[in-house]
């Protein structure tokens, strides 16, 4: 398979050249390593895994050993598996003005970013990566900055392919795992088989301690059930056998490895009586699908989940699009106790883009009335708009759009 231009490269080269070390997390098999051994080719850079145990060990008895036998530059792969090298990567920093001398892969994983922030402050830039979204795999890079106007979109527009159910669909059933892109649908279910076994499962007991692994499963699959809906703590508990606080814990975990996402509510002062339940999205739709058991790409967009499905797929293409942006944006959803609700609030330069997310090529343009509820806010708005299966972009009123989903 030829490589695959990603994204994250631009803002990793530029990370790169302003720190000394930069540590991209994400989960596993999203093309970490690939990415950065592909950035490494013309230059003379050491390469180590702490996958390899012998490495490891040494890694983790003797840091300066390390050193001196994988000497700077260097990539080290996995390096959550030895947290003891971080004081040694804070004294050659030091020692030296060298930027980009250490490239570090790792799965997210709270105390091993704990230890990194407090141990490389100032010295390491952190990027989250993910796996490929539709317009990677497309070949499709936008020059400019998602701010949801009108023209951003339209110049937008003139580069990516026209929406097509069809092949959104391909997308979210198969999801974004490089490894995975050329599979037959045999081949991708034993790859997800083996994907929650070899990794999940692994990590779960290595990262966070925990031993039963048929209950994991099981509330791994749970996780599943609700993408798009707002986290149910009883149901995960009731569904895996375990307590509430260790649902919360659970999830927790899967967030840090970057296999969920957890969408939070939007907080304004201003407002009353806001919901402060997250919403679960997985980080990849190909993952959720194989968990519940959606075999074929038909059988997903025709079934009753597939709305729930196109609005995951359409949260983590802005969350991995916003992770390589050069302008950071926070994203929460509204609802109310009047259960009001809209989908997603991008905030950015202190103003709030209010999106929708319809699977229709010709949804109601009425939706952008419930935007009105944020005028109370006292916020700043923005561009919004209707985030749908529409073939171009089209304005309803001053402020907002029907979207495609393939230009964000």
């Amino acid at each position: 398979m030829d490589y695959i231009i990603r994204h994250a490269e631009r803002k990793f080269i530029n990370m790169s050249s302003f720190f000394k070390a930069v540590l991209v997390t994400g989960a596993r098999q999203v093309g970490k390593t690939t990415m950065l051994r592909h950035l490494a080719k013309e230059q003379n850079r050491t390469y180590v895994t702490l996958d390899n145990l012998m490495a490891r060990g040494l890694a983790k008895t003797d840091p300066v050993l390390f050193f001196q036998t994988y000497k700077p530059p260097i990539i080290i792969d996995e390096v959550q598996y030895a947290p003891e090298l971080f004081g040694q990567i804070k004294i050659l920093c030091d020692e030296s003005e060298e930027k980009g001398a250490f490239w570090l892969t790792g799965s997210q994983q709270f105390s091993m970013m704990k230890n990194v922030r407090e141990t490389l402050a100032g010295r390491v830039g952190i990027l989250e990566m993910h796996s490929l979204t539709k317009n990677e795999k497309d070949d499709v890079l936008f020059d400019n900055v998602q701010d949801f106007s009108l023209p951003v979109l339209q110049a937008r527009q003139a580069r990516a392919a026209k929406s097509d159910v069809v092949s959104i669909f391909e997308h979210i059933w198969r999801g974004g795992m490089p490894q995975a892109i050329d599979a037959n649908p045999e081949q991708l279910q034993e790859y997800f088989s083996a994907y929650i076994s070899s990794y999940v499962m692994r990590d779960v007991a290595e990262l966070g301690g925990i031993s039963d692994t048929l209950r994991f499963a099981k509330f791994l699959t749970a996780c599943a059930a609700l993408i798009s809906e707002q986290i149910n703590y009883k149901t995960l508990a009731d569904t895996a056998g375990i307590s509430q606080p260790t649902a919360k814990n659970w999830l927790r975990l899967l967030e840090g490895m970057g296999i969920i996402y957890l969408l939070q509510p939007y907080a304004n002062n201003a407002l009353k009586r806001l919901t402060k339940t997250p919403k679960l999205y997985f980080c990849d739709t190909g993952l959720a699908a194989y968990l519940s058991m959606w075999l074929t790409k038909e059988t997903l967009m025709n079934g009753a989940a597939s709305g729930h499905y196109f609005e995951n797929f359409v949260v983590a293409e802005l969350l991995k699009n916003n992770a390589y942006s050069p302008n950071r944006a926070n994203m929460t959803y509204y609802r109310d106790s009047n259960m009001r609700e809209i989908d997603i609030l991008v905030e950015q330069n202190n103003l709030i883009h209010p999106l929708e997310i319809k699977k229709s090529a010709s949804p109601d343009r009425r939706e952008v009335r419930k935007f009105g509820v944020l005028e109370k806010a006292q916020v700043s708005r923005g561009g919004g708009g209707v985030i749908c299966m529409c073939e171009e972009v089209i304005p309803i009123d001053e402020g907002n759009c029907f979207i495609p989903c393939n230009v964000i």
